[in-house]
């Protein structure tokens, strides 16, 4: 079964989902490699049901544990939160909600290691997707002296089918299908689904595909409004309650939910090469992106905005390409994190049959000032200086068509 390595291992800690690719990989860790298997399932928010009776599930492939870390308070606020102020949108549309999420797996998963004195780490990614790089290459930032396994890049086991065959000559009991239509991903955040009528680009998603927001055309016929606080670029507070980070984001997911908000479909470059497609739902990061975009409006100066506008495309390919624990992305936070403190005050805003938009919002730091913009009369403004500015602002326009004038 092993193609490229036969060396042995006495503790692995594997990254566990309960599906069935890991539940393969328990058993064939443990006879290609003459090791242990430690489980270790995150819990980012996912849906409950795909944790109940995980640890039972675990032990009957053959481990010796199974650990279940709830990481939703940290995901939320030490990731989620920390991306949104940068404005991170991997190109122009993805709200990063499968690659934010493994970082902070990874982290859990290599403090957990450590540990159990764990001398590898493994996982479920395929060689073909991104997860396998944001995994490794968070392992070798935080501990080198980790080995990982990546059982699809090495074993022969090529189909759901041989999987399926695999666990049953080794009596190993699995309530995976021979035929899984859909690949998804879920976490707090959001929920991502690829394959299926998917991977053919002229196929139109069916209602299938979306499982937490409710279709735009069948979403209520009346608004809903919610008051949304802010300080230094995070939400605090919902309707006037002040919640932690995931109380926001699970709320906020709620009313998006049923408002259809927060559905993508896209075909974005994977960082291996390929395009890929896939249908994503982010219904409360969608709520809180747009309403941070909102303040920044009001309180960042044109200089500032415009540099914060190149930090989020800098930041999203960060946190795409899996290098979140890298001097960079410390750099980037600490610029994002400055640009923050202003960002403070209050919005309003209007869901409606997938619609996010921002009817009200004020800040203590706004530089909008209405006696400077009012088209009534003023006593602060001089339309006299405009004159002045402009031909200044014109002047290397002005000295090219003169000398161009000259050579005729």
């Amino acid at each position: 079964m092993l193609e490229k390595t036969n060396k042995q291992y006495k503790k692995v800690l594997l990254a566990y989902s309960g599906g069935l690719d890991t539940s393969t990989i328990v058993p064939w860790l443990k006879e290609n490699f003459g090791c242990e298997v430690i489980c270790f399932v995150a819990d980012v928010g996912q849906e409950r049901e795909d944790l109940e009776g995980i640890e039972e599930k675990a032990k009957a492939s053959g481990a010796s544990k199974c650990i279940i870390k709830d990481l939703r308070e940290e995901f939320c606020n030490d990731y989620v939160f920390e991306m949104m102020k940068t404005g991170a949108l991997y190109e122009g549309t993805y709200l990063l909600g499968t690659a934010i999420a493994r970082p902070v797996i990874a982290k859990a998963m290599v403090e957990a290691a450590l540990e159990e004195g764990a001398d590898a780490i493994s996982h479920g990614a395929t060689g073909k997707g991104n997860d396998q790089v944001r995994f490794e290459s968070a392992v070798a930032a935080l501990a080198p002296q980790l080995d990982v396994i990546a059982p699809w890049r090495i074993w022969n086991l090529q189909s759901r089918e041989e999987l399926l065959a695999y666990l049953a000559e080794r009596h190993i009991p699995c309530k995976a299908s021979l035929k899984k239509i859909y690949s998804r991903d879920a976490n707090c955040l959001h929920i991502s689904t690829e394959g299926g009528e998917l991977e053919h680009t002229w196929n139109p998603a069916s209602e299938n595909v979306w499982v937490w927001t409710t279709d735009p055309e069948k979403a209520p016929d009346t608004p809903e409004t919610h008051e949304l606080e802010i300080k230094e670029g995070k939400v605090v507070a919902v309707d006037g309650k002040a919640l932690s980070a995931f109380q926001v984001l699970d709320l906020l997911n709620q009313y998006g939910a049923r408002n259809g908000v927060g559905r993508i479909d896209i075909t974005e470059n994977r960082l291996v090469g390929m395009k890929s497609r896939g249908c994503y739902e982010t219904p409360g990061g969608t709520i809180i992106y747009a309403a941070l975009r909102a303040i920044e409006q009001l309180v960042l100066d044109k200089s500032t905005f415009e540099y914060r506008e190149k930090l989020a495309v800098d930041f999203s390919q960060l946190v795409y390409d899996g290098r979140w624990f890298t001097r960079l992305r410390e750099i980037l936070q600490a610029a994002a994190d400055e640009i923050a403190k202003d960002v403070n005050g209050k919005v309003v805003v209007k869901l409606y049959k997938g619609n996010v938009s921002v009817i009200q919002k004020d800040s203590p730091n706004s530089l909008f000032n209405f006696d400077f913009v009012t088209f009534g009369a003023d006593h602060v403004y001089s339309q006299h200086d405009a004159e002045g500015f402009i031909r200044l602002y014109s002047l290397p326009a002005r000295i090219r068509a003169i000398n161009a004038a000259s050579k005729k």
